[in-house]
């Protein structure tokens, strides 16, 4: 039990470093951006391209695989994104679900359609026992990274004056304009911030999903817009406490009841909706 437990927690960590990054441009710059995955997509190449192909150890590939995503994401948000900021919802979702129409195609004429496989150093391989409980060595590793990535983003978001100015530009970016906060360059760091996690999660994640391939954005985009329904889009905290409670019931279910295991997460997406639609940890009202 306390090993499905911390598999459940590692997962939901995981789930929360892929979907935070849409935590911030669609809970706290008010922007759906589907082509979130796309960016995850990107990460996880990275990491399997470096290693299969240049040799590079894991641990390295990891910061290539935020940078990259985060520099095309701050790429397309100067030239296409920035266009749609007063878009309606639709425009948005037509928008961005046509990158990732776009994306698939590309990764495939460029890599190929195979899997590309992400393999781990012994020192992440196997696993440790703990007073008879089996843990997973790199779901350990997954826990303690993505638990950093949290306590950084939380406080980077909230606790920073960068934070505060995001929240300002939101709100009304002309009054934010004219108390001086360049409104620009807020919106180009955090999609910057959410397209660079996407990438981290993507190469964090290669391996627990058995390699990356060109479908990864649309196998997930809907595990993505669910951590963020339940979750609730007004706060890092929500969508962390969301993936870490979608993460025990996804391993649970499919562990005790695999004919429907998948169907739980579901399940609680339709009953959060109906019975708190801002989401089940999200303050207040939400939006």
């Amino acid at each position: 039990m306390l090993t499905l437990l911390l598999d459940g927690v590692a997962y939901g960590m995981l789930l929360f470093v892929l979907a935070s990054g849409l935590s911030v441009t669609l809970g706290l710059m008010n922007f759906i951006n589907l082509a979130h995955g796309a960016f995850a997509m990107v990460g996880g190449y990275v990491t399997a391209l470096l290693m299969n192909r240049a040799g590079a150890p894991f641990l390295l590939t990891l910061p290539a695989a935020f940078l990259i995503p985060a520099i095309l994401g701050v790429a397309l948000e100067r030239t296409l994104y920035r266009r749609l900021y007063g878009a309606s919802p639709l425009d948005q979702v037509l928008f961005t679900i046509g990158l990732v129409l776009m994306a698939m195609p590309i990764a495939a004429y460029l890599i190929g359609d195979e899997p590309q496989q992400v393999h781990l150093p012994a020192w992440l391989s196997g696993r440790i026992e703990v007073h008879g409980v089996g843990i997973g060595v790199y779901r350990l590793f997954i826990i303690l990274v993505c638990g950093i990535i949290a306590a950084a983003l939380q406080t980077f978001l909230v606790k920073t004056r960068f934070g505060a100015q995001l929240r300002a530009a939101v709100d009304d970016a002309r009054v934010a304009q004219g108390l001086g906060i360049n409104v620009d360059r807020i919106f180009a760091v955090a999609f910057a911030v959410g397209s660079g996690l996407a990438g981290l999660g993507g190469a964090l994640a290669a391996d627990v999903v058995g390699g990356i391939d060109p479908s990864f954005p649309v196998k997930f985009l809907v595990t993505f817009l669910i951590v963020v329904t339940v979750g609730g889009s007004n706060g890092i905290m929500g969508a962390l406490f969301g993936s870490l409670l979608l993460g025990v019931l996804d391993v649970a279910g499919k562990y005790y009841v695999p004919s429907i295991g998948a169907f739980i997460i579901y399940a609680v997406m339709v009953v959060t909706l109906i019975v708190r639609p801002q989401g089940l940890f999200a303050r207040g009202d939400g939006r």
